[in-house]
């Protein structure tokens, strides 16, 4: 029987570092093919990003149509002797396997296979088909993966029901949280102009810091909104703040800051924009400004309640005895591409090491994962 251990170590042992692959997406294929599954590489690219591989698999031909999505890029390492276990040595100690995407999301991949496997080795393909949307550009930027294989499937005529997505999704303890949706990000860059000159001497200049306080705090002065049934509210948060001015009896010719928001399904990017600018300018009419706004596919979204979040809840409650709450924290995920082909969720492992150094899952978790989605597709399927 194929465990979700050995698929994970397999996955570990490949660095993969965004952009590389090295050899994680011929780990996916060699065990998805080895049960049945048709397996195709694809590689996208695009001016000014680096090219990457994504792998689609599909075992069955018939509806409904259960994805499997997920990512076999991982973050750096950082510094390697602050690790306990070489990052990528995959190493089991502790009752814990260790290294760099072991739970984000290499461990939730190799879960999400080895459930697979099991399940087409039991039932075949008696009813409906199960497709798996890998990508190595999750932990980048997000240009030549998820987006551009959507895209590439749609145009096949391939069709998906429903997805599960098993980024880490649970705070403290397996069965704790599914992810129904995620906030949308937006990050605007501001500068403030005035007229640089000598302390001594105001009069001959024009201190720009002023118009910059009044911005951030009229941006902060009242909430964007009370949030709805599902999302927190938005939140906006100063990131920097920056006028380059080493000296002390020198007015600053301009400063500058960098804001990011997080936002729920109340606005879009567009309105929001709309909505920071008309603040900014009510908080210093006379202020000399540039604004801009980092192009984002991040956008809000929610996947409603209902009888598929039901099943994935259901299986998580018998397989952990907890019943796992319905959120949309968090950051982004490529969730929010999937959102606009089939209803999705997200479930995987707990986060509490992800990114971080000495990342590590417990076994029995992992293989805890891989029967909670073995018992999603018996459910689903039945």
């Amino acid at each position: 029987m194929t465990n979700a251990l050995d698929i994970a170590r397999d996955l570990i042992r490949c660095a993969s570092v965004t952009p590389r692959d090295e050899g994680a997406l011929d780990v996916v294929a060699r065990y998805l093919k080895g049960a049945g599954f048709s397996i195709e590489r694809v590689r996208f690219s695009e001016a000014g990003t680096p090219d990457i591989d994504n792998l689609y698999a599909k075992f069955g031909t018939g509806v409904p149509c259960l994805m499997f999505a997920g990512h076999t890029d991982v973050v750096p390492p950082g510094d390697a002797a602050q690790w306990r276990f070489d990052p990528f040595s995959a190493e089991v100690a502790d009752g814990h396997l260790w290294g760099r995407g072991a739970v984000d999301m290499k461990g939730g991949l190799a879960a999400a296979i080895a459930a697979a496997i099991a399940h087409v080795r039991e039932f075949g393909a008696s009813k409906g088909a199960i497709a798996f949307l890998i990508t190595g550009d999750e932990e980048g930027p997000a240009v030549n993966g998820t987006v551009k294989l959507l895209e590439w499937a749609k145009a096949r005529g391939e069709h998906f029901d429903h997805c599960i997505l098993g980024e880490p999704t649970n705070p403290q303890q397996l069965g704790d949280m599914i992810k129904i949706g995620r906030r949308g990000s937006l990050t605007g860059r501001l500068v403030v102009h005035g007229q640089q000159g000598h302390v001594g001497y105001p009069h001959l200049a024009h201190n720009p810091v002023p118009d910059m306080v009044a911005i951030l705090a009229g941006l902060k002065a009242s909430p964007f909104d009370a949030g709805t049934d599902h999302f927190d509210a938005s939140n906006l948060e100063v990131t920097t703040v920056d006028t380059g001015n080493g000296a002390t009896n020198v007015i600053p010719a301009a400063v500058r800051a960098t804001f990011n928001i997080r936002f729920n399904d109340l606005w879009t990017p567009d309105s929001l924009a709309h909505e920071i600018t008309r603040r900014i300018h009510a908080a210093a009419p006379e202020a000399k400004i540039d604004l801009t706004f980092d192009p984002t596919n991040a956008v809000a979204f929610l996947t409603s309640p209902g009888p598929f979040v039901d099943l994935v809840a259901d299986a998580v409650e018998q397989e952990t005895g907890h019943r796992p709450a319905l959120s949309t924290t968090g950051g982004t995920s490529d969730a929010r591409f999937i959102r606009a082909t089939c209803p999705v969720v997200e479930f995987g492992l707990v986060g509490q090491t992800m990114h971080a150094v000495d990342e590590r899952t417990p076994v029995a978790e992992l293989e805890q994962l891989a029967a909670i989605y073995r018992r999603i597709l018996k459910t689903y399927f039945a």
